[in-house]
């Protein structure tokens, strides 16, 4: 049975920590080098975790951690008073299951109840399958990229939106 809940001070964070090394080496492989993504330790996003646990989100099927969602108010100044979505990943012998559905539309509908009905993400321009889940779950590019480099290579994030009370074509970053 699958739960969306909350971290809880007596989850492991290194297990949270492992989903997300999991998931890059997966999900990244061909867009970031393979050198790197195999240098992940497990343990890798665990401080960073720690310190924002109280933003969150995990999904537990049997009693296990399998995948994971942060999420914050923005970062960004251009967008102050927006909702944003950091991260969400999940095990890989958990993709297209649902699970990432699901723990999307709790990250979105917390988001909500805090008061966010304009909410953006980053997602990497050549993560064609993220992208298209984004879309399906009614966010949609923004046309702001920004540019990075993960392991030695350039790459893109496009900002990915979804509004409730600004029409898309009206929005200037």
């Amino acid at each position: 049975m699958l739960e969306i809940r909350r971290y809880r001070q007596t989850d492991d964070i290194d297990e949270i920590s492992s989903i997300y090394a999991l998931s890059w080496k997966t999900a990244y492989r061909g867009i970031i080098p393979d050198d790197f993504l195999d240098a992940i330790s497990e343990t890798r996003w665990s401080p960073l975790l720690k310190a924002e646990s109280n933003r969150l989100l995990l999904a537990i099927e049997d009693g296990k951690p399998v995948g994971v969602s942060t999420y914050c108010e923005a970062r960004d100044e251009a967008l102050k008073g927006w909702g944003e979505i950091i991260s969400l990943y999940l095990i890989p012998s958990h993709y297209r299951k649902g699970i990432g559905s699901k723990l999307f539309s709790e990250v979105v509908d917390v988001l909500a109840e805090e008061g966010y009905s304009d909410i953006y993400l980053w997602v990497l321009e050549d993560n064609s399958a993220a992208r298209a889940f984004y879309e399906k779950n009614g966010f949609m590019c923004s046309g702001d990229i920004n540019p990075d480099n993960i392991g030695g290579r350039a790459v893109n994030e496009l900002r990915y939106i979804r509004t409730a009370t600004v029409p898309i074509k009206n929005i200037t970053i």
